[in-house]
């Protein structure tokens, strides 16, 4: 089920379809940060991409003048400050937020959440507003939260479409594969493990026994395992010791995911990627399952799969975490004015 067909291979942007339906405009929101400029290059370098539309509240003008100079075909324009996020808008397929501010040291995804929660918001307001029918893709943390803040804002509007809606979990995915491929010695770029659940510590829950390749770990191993690939962006933040979080991969996986949402637009089939979407798979409202991916956004959910007893015990083990960051983010959106 999760061949490595599904997931683009050999680099990030000349690989893929270039089919006459490839003139999709997508926007990034915080393309001035330090996840927005690496994946605002990314989806620059994309034969997908027609037009590139990058907000941020400072420096997009500069950014955009930037990327416009390198040889591929995407038309760059940049937009600054919220008077211009409407224009900046306007026509959007595919719209990416990474906005937010990220992690320092000793802080959790949660800690986050009273400032992204409220950009998160904001922008999710201007979307209902001005690209309704957009493929939306939530990179800000913490995503437990800002997914369901987006939907309800989005309801609010009368516009929400749980098909269109994704808070981008690749990243997890990424890592999983890597580090397995690590372990065993494998290209990493041929390993695919389905991660679960949610985006923040225990929630991502990693799929090691449906692994392609199938690999095997003894149980002190795949603990081991399991805790990096779940510590992996608190690993990057301890890391860079203030100087931010994971911005290099979160860009490499956002894009990933974003090529992916516009392969499936374009007809592509057989498109399937783990999002954190609402859903029906558990008795959580949002779970993130492998999905398959059409031109409408979500085809169809393919579920948890078959697990094993270690991985039904840490999907029961995220459950009480997971309901309060839904929560959380969907009281957030009551309150507002």
């Amino acid at each position: 089920m999760f061949s490595r067909a599904v997931r683009p291979t050999v680099g990030l942007a000349r690989s893929l379809s270039t089919s006459s339906q490839n003139h999709a405009k997508v926007a990034v929101l915080g393309a001035s940060g330090g996840i927005g400029q690496p994946l605002s290059l990314l989806l620059k370098n994309s034969p997908l991409v027609s037009q590139l539309s990058l907000f941020d509240i400072a420096h997009t003008p500069g950014v955009a003048a930037d990327l416009s100079h390198i040889e591929t075909r995407a038309q760059v324009s940049g937009y600054i400050g919220p008077d211009q996020l409407g224009a900046a808008l306007k026509g959007c397929e595919v719209v990416v937020i990474p906005a937010g501010v990220p992690r320092k040291p000793g802080m959790t995804r949660d800690d986050l959440f009273n400032t992204n929660a409220t950009i998160v918001a904001n922008l999710a307001d201007a979307c209902a507003r001005h690209c309704p029918e957009a493929m939306i893709c939530i990179i800000a943390n913490p995503v437990n939260s800002t997914i369901p803040i987006t939907s309800e804002v989005m309801k609010k509007h009368g516009v929400y479409n749980p098909n269109r809606v994704f808070g981008v979990t690749t990243l997890d995915i990424v890592r999983a594969n890597t580090f397995v491929a690590e372990l065993k010695g494998l290209d990493p770029a041929r390993v695919n493990v389905p991660v679960i659940g949610g985006h923040a510590g225990k929630t991502i829950i990693p799929l090691i026994s449906q692994c392609t390749p199938k690999v095997e770990f003894p149980s002190d191993q795949l603990t081991a395992l399991t805790e990096r690939i779940q510590e992996a962006g608190t690993e990057v933040v301890k890391a860079k010791a203030g100087a931010g979080s994971a911005t290099l991969s979160m860009a490499y996986a956002g894009a990933r995911f974003t090529f992916s949402v516009l392969d499936a637009m374009n007809g592509k089939e057989g498109v399937v990627e783990c999002a954190f979407v609402r859903s029906e798979e558990t008795e959580c409202k949002y779970f993130s399952t492998p999905l398959l991916l059409g031109k409408n956004g979500i085809e169809k959910n393919l579920g948890l799969g078959k697990l094993s007893a270690f991985e039904e015990k840490l999907v029961a083990d995220a459950m009480g975490e997971l309901k309060a960051s839904i929560k959380k983010g969907e009281d957030f959106v009551a309150k507002m004015k």
